[in-house]
Order: structure tokens, then sequence, then C-alpha cells
């Protein structure tokens, strides 16, 4: 039931919403050039990779050696626009659409991070995952990793249709007022690294 539901409220704001698809696509084209997609290889449902379609945001740029330049030097005002108004996740309805991804559910970080995770974390990816998630509501990328994947291993124990109703409206409002776009110092969230997972290990050592 879910997955039909997903798939018709995605046609449907793929409908509806298409002349903010061709508007939005056209100012990216001018203001920061081609291709206006931005796609990249995330881990879904049962962690099996997929290709995530986004609007760009980002300028190209590289430093003398051609090595590309942190996110926060490539970011521009447009591009922050794009995210705080969350106008830049709106192709991953093609993903809905693909059944690659669901309209609520663990958002789908990035591949090399699948090692790093405990089995309990690891479970974020027994459900699909989603354009919106239980993180993303409750803070997104103003949590720490650790309030994130405790969120999103809950959802995947609570999962239900009335709670993805009620997320769906509590979303709508954090687009509204534009919380948790971005993290202190970084333009989206701090990398996920061998060394929070070596950190982690020590403070659950000590606690017990």
């Amino acid at each position: 039931m879910k997955r039909v539901s997903d798939r018709v409220l995605a046609l449907f704001g793929l409908i509806v919403l298409t002349p903010v698809f061709v508007v939005v696509s056209v100012l990216i084209r001018v203001k920061l050039g081609s291709p206006v997609f931005f796609t990249q290889i995330r881990p879904g449902l049962n962690g099996n990779p997929f290709a995530m379609i986004k609007f760009r945001t980002m300028r190209h740029g590289v430093d003398l050696n051609g090595n590309t330049l942190p996110d926060a030097d490539r970011m521009t005002d447009f591009g922050r626009i794009l995210r705080s108004t969350s106008l830049d996740e709106l192709p991953e309805l093609l993903n809905v659409l693909k059944g690659d991804m669901s309209l609520i559910g663990p958002r789908p970080l990035l591949m090399q991070y699948l090692p790093l995770y405990s089995a309990e974390q690891n479970r974020r990816h027994v459900v699909r995952s989603g354009i919106n998630g239980w993180a993303q509501i409750n803070g997104r990328h103003a949590l720490s990793w650790v309030e994130k994947f405790k969120l999103d291993t809950w959802y995947a124990g609570n999962q239900s249709l009335l709670l993805d109703i009620k997320m769906l409206f509590l979303a709508v409002n954090k687009v509204l007022v534009r919380e948790g776009i971005t993290q202190d110092n970084n333009v989206t969230m701090e990398a996920f690294t061998e060394t929070m997972v070596s950190q982690r290990k020590i403070s659950s050592n000590k606690e017990r």
C-alpha cells in the first residue's frame, strides 16, 4: 500500500510541480551552467545502490592541482536558496516513481559510510530510503550523527501509515520554517568518519 501511495503522490507532484521544475532548471542553467541535475550513487533498501537525482546547487571548481574545492567554496547564494527551500530535492520524486525511494524514510547517505555502521545503525536500511525522514523532521543537519542514526533506526522499527502521514505534514512545516538546513561551520553535514566510529566505541565502553 505504501509503494502504491508513494508512486501516486510522486506522479501527482511531478505533474503539479512541472512549472517549478522548468523555472528552476532554467535558473540553474543560467546561474551555474550545465548539467542541471546532480546524480550520485546512494544506498537504498538493504543497502542496494541506486542513482539519486537532485537539482545541482554548487558551481564547478578545482584548485591548482585539479582537486575539487570544498563544498563551502563551491556553494553559491542561489544554491543556498535551493537548499533552504528544499527545491533541490524535487527531482527525487523521480526516484520515488521508479521505486528507488519512498516519500518518507531515512535519507540515503553516502556509499562509503556503509562499512562504518554498527549493526544497530545499519537497521536504517531495512526500510526504503526517503525524501524526508524522522531525523530530517527532528533537526536535519543540526543533529549530530549519533542523534541522526538513533532517529533513523527508531523509524525503521516503528514505521506505520499513520506515522508517515504525520511526517508528511511535519515535513512541509519544516520546509516552510527552514530549520536545520546547515550545520554550524559546514555547508551541510560534516562527513561521517572512521574517527567518529572509534569515538563511539570509546564512549560505549565508558558507559559500561
